[in-house]
């Protein structure tokens, strides 16, 4: 069983000592760090935790470290736990700049230790449904809409709510980014509020996203389009439903469901699934995968990589909006 210590105990890091507590297979809880006193004593109250008054003590008393800080303070906590050689799992976004990820990435490699990324959306019951279904999206549509909440709004729409969507994306289409276009607008804050995203990849694969913090209601859909089929998948409601065409004479043709369609391209079998949704805690499933990544010495769902690279789209995001609106006061 692996030894682990919370770094930071606010909304989120209360959520991830109650999910370690649950996961008490994969984990000992040796206690939390965090140097706000009305959080820390909410947190032991709620989840009966050790508070530890030094940072380093902490550090070397667990295996890994769980960091749910703010992002602005990552690079500082995470490079000193990498360098005590302790394994990371740390919320997204990865870092705060671009350059400090850069920093983490050479760090956890020169020290050999694993890191995973909260991008909690890839433990969605809506994405684990499709399973084994091959995906090879050419085109794909997403909106992540959320009510006003100022909690977030220290950054851009885009860190705070579509790099969900990106690093989905990232994970979907093996395929290098060629070209993005985008448009941002600040409305209740100092960065974009609300914002839409184009981006084309060089396997032709084209993206649409669009994300906003201030809508009259909640969304987070993504759907999918490929030869012969369309994925839509519900992140909020936890549904998915999948369409696909069929030769009348495939191999692998389902025996129900099934519905006569005239094509172009001649008699086709139309069928319309529903999979089936597995109810899962996803923060805890997330945490269970890092310990049998470390325990077993293989990639994490989400490494360092893919938050790297999730980070470094969405920085080019931002700064296409901020030469779009740049071009538009001129």
């Amino acid at each position: 069983m692996l030894k682990i210590g919370v770094l930071g105990v606010g909304h989120l890091g209360k959520i991830h000592l109650k999910c370690i507590n649950l996961a008490s297979e994969s984990y000992e809880l040796i206690g939390f760090y965090d140097p706000d006193n009305r959080s820390a004593k909410q947190a032991e109250e709620q989840s009966g935790a050790r508070r530890w008054e030094e940072l380093d003590a902490l550090l070397d008393a667990v295996d890994v470290v769980d960091i749910v800080t703010p992002t602005t303070t990552h690079f500082e906590v995470a490079s000193r736990a990498i360098r005590r050689g302790k394994h990371i799992f740390i919320e997204k976004p990865l870092t705060h700049t671009i350059e400090e990820a850069e920093g983490l990435l050479q760090l956890s490699r020169e020290y050999g230790v694993k890191v995973q990324v909260g991008h909690v959306e890839r433990f969605n019951p809506a994405l684990l449904a499709l399973g084994d279904i091959q995906l090879n999206p050419m085109f794909i549509e997403a909106h992540r809409l959320a009510l006003f909440n100022p909690r977030g709004t220290d950054v851009s729409v885009i860190l705070d709510l579509m790099i969900h969507d990106l690093d989905i994306i990232l994970s979907l289409v093996p395929s290098e980014v060629s070209h993005i276009s985008a448009s941002g607008v600040p409305v209740v804050s100092d960065t974009a509020d609300i914002c839409n995203a184009r981006i084309e990849f060089e396997n032709g694969c084209v993206a649409n996203l669009t994300a906003s913090r201030i809508s009259l209601k909640q969304m987070r859909k993504l759907r999918l389009f490929q030869q012969d089929a369309y994925i839509s998948l519900d992140f909020l409601d936890k549904q998915a439903q999948v369409v696909r065409l069929f030769d009348t004479d495939a191999p692998n043709l389902p025996d129900d469901n099934l519905m006569e369609l005239e094509t172009s391209r001649g008699k086709k079998y139309l069928q319309m699934a529903l999979p089936q949704i597995e109810p899962v805690n996803a923060i805890k499933m997330e945490l269970e995968t890092f310990a049998e990544a470390v325990r077993n010495n293989t990639r994490p769902v989400v490494n360092i990589e893919d938050g790297y690279r999730a980070l470094k789209l969405a920085y080019q995001i931002m700064e296409e909006i901020e030469r779009r609106n740049g071009a538009l006061k001129k």
